[in-house]
């Protein structure tokens, strides 16, 4: 997987970031540098991953003459490989909020999920995945993780490499959703959350129920600690319409009883498509999510030292006007770096700041400007040793740049 020819796409000349706070002597700064890579008009959803050899992975949707492509290519050592296609003018159901996600597993192999259309209804549809084991020249083809084939929504997948080779992923289930309809014309079942395992052989493991009620359409977080167990993260939902961020640990073959991480207590009656990231190293877990209890949105970080038995309290870290659409990373040093879109005027920037375990915080600063509108999609957020990579949607489509904090 390290032959790599620089990608074919265009750099942009461009410094983007640079500090928005005052910082005293000494005080650290983000450097992020010229955009590395860059997609066609029109492309969108990006999603990064890191493997364990340097490698970040990176992922899209881009339209094609007949239809549309979901593509990926690899930085190693600071180049880009050429674009390789995972797959091409399938039935994609393509949305701003769910998107794709492309990991490599411990033996290089490496397993994409996309989403395909099952019906014409709206949100009919289901999750895909195929595995490619010459670093994504061909791939199997695609089969799907959910036992469930009802003509509902299956979607907001987590995917990260598990032990012994395997993967594991979660998801929005709709399936109870199936022949109960609202009065406004929309199913009206519960979104449960599920999980399941991939062997190193593609075998599907046993599906295990999560949560029974979630949030419809808020993202969702799996990740694994250092003792080898699961912890997966999502917007719960009530039945008086209570949509806080749980946690779940996969304990002894069962998914243990949710705690809500911040309490936020935010009531609402839709769902606020804004979900949780979790980043793990050694026995730190540590959580970002948005809420907007009476209103008044909040970007905070919250970390676990017992691999996610229990977290401290919130460390807020927006600016004051968030819209929310959170990433983080832990760095070295055991700190973690959030990213979010903060409301600027009647734009938006994708703005970063690090947290320490203590709940210390070091300035804002800013990583790109971007839209609030959805087309701007969701930034993400990898990291290779010293180096941040981060992508997101302008006007113009998916944009890549690495920076480092100095």
């Amino acid at each position: 997987m390290r032959a790599f020819r620089p990608s074919v796409f265009p750099t942009f000349r461009l410094f983007l970031v640079f500090g928005i706070a005052a910082c005293s002597p000494g005080a650290a700064t983000l450097e992020v540098g010229t955009v590395e890579f860059s997609g066609p008009p029109g492309s969108a959803e990006p999603n990064l991953s890191a493997t364990n050899d340097g490698q970040i992975l990176f992922s899209w949707h881009e339209p094609t003459e007949d239809g549309s492509a979901l593509r990926m290519a690899v930085r190693y050592n600071g180049e880009w490989s050429a674009p390789r296609t995972i797959a091409e003018n399938r039935a994609f159901f393509v949305n701003w909020a769910d998107f794709p996600s492309l990991i490599a597993l411990h033996d290089g192999t490496l397993l994409a999920h996309w989403l395909e259309k099952t019906a014409k209804s709206t949100y009919a549809y289901h999750v895909m995945l195929s595995r490619s084991t010459d670093g994504g020249a061909t791939w199997s083809d695609p089969v799907r993780p959910h036992r469930d084939l009802s003509p509902q929504e299956h979607g907001f997948v987590s995917m990260v490499p598990g032990p012994g080779g395997g993967a594991a992923l979660m998801w929005l289930d709709g399936r109870a959703m199936a022949g109960q309809v609202g009065p406004d014309g929309h199913p009206s079942g519960a979104m449960s959350v599920r999980f399941t395992t991939m062997g190193a052989d593609g075998a599907l493991g046993d599906e295990l129920l999560i949560d029974e009620r979630a949030c419809d359409c808020c993202q969702t977080a799996l990740a694994l600690t250092h003792d080898g167990t699961w912890v997966a993260a999502y917007r719960d939902r009530s039945a008086e319409e209570i949509r806080d961020i749980a946690v779940s640990r996969l304990v002894d073959g069962a998914w243990s009883d949710p705690i809500h991480v911040g309490n936020d207590n935010w009531h609402i009656t839709g769902c606020p498509v804004n979900g949780p990231a979790l980043a793990t190293n050694d026995e730190t877990v540590v959580i970002a999510w948005y809420s907007a209890p009476d209103g008044n949105g909040h970007a905070s970080v919250a970390f676990s030292r017992d691999d996610g038995v229990t977290f401290g309290g919130p460390v807020r870290v927006d600016d004051g006007n968030p819209l929310g659409r959170v990433d983080v990373e832990l760095l070295q040093d055991g700190s973690a770096l959030v990213v979010w879109l903060e409301k600027v005027g009647t734009e938006a920037e994708v703005r970063a700041r690090r947290v320490e375990p203590s709940g210390v915080t070091g300035p804002s600063w800013i990583v790109t400007q971007t839209s609030q509108a959805r087309r701007s999609g969701f930034p993400h957020m990898a990291r290779s040793g010293d180096d941040l990579v981060f992508a997101w949607t302008d006007g113009e489509g998916v944009r890549v740049a690495s920076g480092k904090i100095q």
